[in-house]
């Protein structure tokens, strides 16, 4: 079975954007940058990255919310992750605006149970907070990849709109720097 590891931005304060969906003020620093694009290449936006031709290491696919999914696709980024298979969850679009994304309006939790048996590598969780605390809830989140950024909102979307459970995690491993980021990675236990 594959795992579904959770990998996103998150302020000190427990937030992965601003109430709007953006994320603009996460302060940035090009050694934690790069570390990051070389650790997870498939996690560069395909706007952004260097060169196309990419080796996933860790995701063959990847979730997003829509209001995730939206932040881009305003500013006409539809693909924002090429080559990763690409599921958008709404239930309120009517058709994904991308033949490389596939949208998917009904059961969210029993669609991630189905790709989760498929073969492949992992599946990336990129946001939002209400799909997120939906698939913890079900117990369908094995990891969480927080990249725990030196600032605080104060308000915003939270790293889980809700949960309804409590649930303990191991920290399997971590880094920390300079510049005051910190990657953590826990082990949901079950």
């Amino acid at each position: 079975m594959r795992e579904l590891i959770y990998y996103v931005a998150v302020t000190l304060d427990g937030f992965i954007a601003e109430a709007d969906g953006s994320f603009d003020k996460f302060p940035w620093d090009e050694a934690y940058g790069a570390d990051m694009s070389a650790a997870f290449p498939e996690t560069v936006p395909t706007h952004v990255r260097q060169s196309q031709e990419i080796e996933p290491k860790w995701f063959d696919s990847v979730l997003m919310g829509r209001n995730t999914y939206e932040v881009g696709s305003k500013v006409g980024l539809t693909n924002p992750y090429a080559p990763l298979r690409q599921y958008v969850f709404s239930r309120s679009m009517e058709a994904s605006p991308d033949a490389n994304v596939t949208l998917i309006s009904g059961d969210a939790v029993e669609a991630v149970r189905e790709l989760k048996q498929e073969s492949g590598k992992a599946i990336w969780l990129c946001g939002g907070g209400e799909l997120a605390a939906t698939l913890f809830r079900a117990d369908l989140i094995d990891k969480l990849i927080v990249k725990l950024n030196p600032v605080i909102f104060g308000s915003g979307i939270p790293l889980f709109t809700s949960v309804a459970k409590h649930a303990a995690l191991d920290l399997i491993d971590h880094k920390i720097y300079p510049s005051g980021h910190v990657v953590l990675h826990y082990q949901v236990q079950r």
